[in-house]
């Protein structure tokens, strides 16, 4: 165990990526830890990000004072020759605790999870049927607002590769129906939020009149949710709904497996689990889903030619082998119309933008110089394959000042 203690800099956690990817176990805490809270977590070393800690030296362990980013050379120095870390820190070792925490944790009560089908709480998910079986129950909420035959490939992973306690609600005319009408961002972003909490909470009772009391709820929180969503001592990036947002008097205790883990990290967990590339390598989604990327109303007939949009374009960037290059892209109905000619016929309808961008975090990115011969395929593809489609636009600008979604 290495403890980072944070003085509210921006670069603690980049140190602990070099430190995890040493294969040397660390943890980001505040600086207003007491000196026998860090005892008690009888750390091997610790670094220092920004600020000195009184008593520091009682600890009787290496410290590094860190006042800017170090380089990797320099952090491994400190580990291996005046920690004496080992490189043995293993996610494989990882899974197996967690899954005896979990077991310990838990006993033979129940719980719940609200799978997405993302990779987060897809991999809380497993790890927690791993180790109490089908005392858990899984929520998938399908809010019609998926990309192409996403729904049915989260039901058939769960259900029939892992023999998992999976219930599926099909909301989607009951989201659709919320959103008739509506065209602003923000509005559509809280109607598809409130929503959903709704829907979960007629299943948990639901379930509850049927399974007796669910005392857990799993969650998928990962390590830089922690991070961005703020501490005592480090600034609020982003909030994320998952780190602190439940309500003090709600009747759950949190089973949170994945809290110490970066998302690459989950990643590997998930393919050591045995989960399929269709769910490790999914992109970030939306918790809003298609609802942000078909701009304007939402209706059926939008979302639609959205769906085989995407799909085209997703289709071809694996034809060229690009899939594992790019960190995220899609396409976008945009809530215009425009004049094109097909057959030698006039026509009016609606345009496709796509979106590519390569990022590390999120908070910044820069769009992706896709080859012209694989936008052409898929510029060719969805105005012969959709006849509501006659143009393809290609975003071309960074984040920021764009953001990477468009609502």
């Amino acid at each position: 165990m290495i403890l980072i203690v944070d003085f509210g800099v921006q670069y603690s956690h980049l140190i602990a990526r070099k430190v995890r990817e040493a294969n040397v176990y660390c943890e980001i805490i505040p600086y207003t830890y007491s000196i026998d809270e860090i005892k008690a977590k009888n750390p091997k070393g610790i670094i220092l990000c920004g600020g000195l800690l009184k008593d520091i030296n009682n600890l009787e362990v290496p410290v590094f004072d860190a006042q800017i980013e170090p380089d990797t050379e320099t952090v491994n120095n400190f580990l291996y020759n005046e920690c004496g870390a080992s490189k043995d820190w293993k996610l494989e070792d990882y899974c197996q605790d967690t899954i005896n925490r979990i077991k310990a944790q838990v006993g033979d009560k129940k719980a719940i999870c609200a799978l997405s089908g993302g990779v987060d709480s897809s991999v809380a998910a497993l790890l927690v049927n791993k180790a109490i079986g089908s005392n858990l129950i899984c929520v998938f909420v399908d809010h019609g607002l998926m990309r192409k035959d996403e729904g049915d490939e989260v039901e058939k992973v769960f259900k029939q590769q892992f023999n998992m306690n999976l219930i599926r609600v099909n909301a989607g005319e009951r989201f659709l129906g919320k959103l008739a009408g509506v065209t602003d961002p923000e509005t559509k972003r809280k109607i598809v939020g409130n929503e959903f909490i709704r829907v979960f909470e007629e299943e948990k009772q639901r379930l509850k009149d049927k399974f007796g009391h669910i005392d857990f709820l799993v969650q998928g929180t990962i390590y830089p949710d922690v991070i961005e969503s703020g501490t005592a001592t480090a600034a609020i990036v982003k909030s994320h709904h998952n780190v602190g947002g439940l309500p003090e008097d709600v009747d759950f205790e949190l089973v949170e497996p994945l809290r110490q883990l970066f998302k690459d990290e989950v990643r590997k967990v998930g393919r050591h689990l045995g989960l399929p590339d269709i769910i490790v390598e999914r992109q970030p989604f939306p918790g809003p889903g298609l609802a942000v990327r078909c701009l304007g109303e939402v209706t059926e007939e939008k979302l639609k030619i959205l769906r085989e949009a995407d799909f085209i374009f997703r289709d071809e960037i694996k034809k060229a082998n690009l899939q594992n290059k790019i960190w995220q892209y899609f396409a976008i109905l945009p809530n215009i119309r425009s004049v094109g000619v097909i057959n030698d016929k006039r026509t009016y309808t609606h345009t496709i933008a796509l979106r590519a961008i390569h990022s590390s975090d999120g908070m910044t990115s820069d769009w992706v110089r896709i080859p012209y011969e694989v936008l052409e395929k898929v510029s060719a593809r969805i105005v012969n394959e959709l006849d509501s489609v006659n143009r393809v636009v290609y975003d071309i600008t960074t984040k920021p000042p764009a953001t990477i979604e468009w609502e």
